[in-house]
């Protein structure tokens, strides 16, 4: 089994920056991808930006691009995503999820384990 803990999340101003953490414990050996994936109120929930554990280059939705930046930290089995330049419409609740495809997808279904998300509110 795989387990995911994210921590985080909060309130911030629009143009201010968040830093989310994922800690991923168990069975990780057999994990190749991590991933952050958003969900806000009544919409679905979107790829936000891949990484894997492996190395290579890390994957970004285009509305992560030049804002948000995913790394990892193998020692500490934790994957982060650094969010600069907050917008509204950021707001979400975010998740991380890890995969044992040998593939960086964008798509929810290729990860089999998932956090429990963390609230990332950006006020106007």
């Amino acid at each position: 089994q795989v387990q995911l803990v994210e921590s985080g999340g909060g309130l911030v101003q629009a143009g201010g920056s968040l830093r989310l953490s994922c800690e991923v414990s168990g069975r990780t050996l057999s994990l190749y991808t991590t991933g952050w994936f958003r969900q806000s109120a009544g919409k679905v929930r979107e790829f936000v930006a891949g990484i894997t554990w492996s190395g290579g280059i890390p994957r970004y939705a285009d509305s992560a691009k030049g804002r948000f930046t995913i790394s990892r930290d193998n020692a500490k089995n934790t994957v982060y995503l650094q969010m600069n330049s907050l917008k509204p419409e950021d707001t979400a609740v975010y998740y991380c999820a890890s995969g044992v495809y040998r593939i960086l997808s964008a798509s929810d279904t290729d990860y089999a384990y998932w956090g429990q998300g963390t609230q990332v509110t950006v006020s106007s």
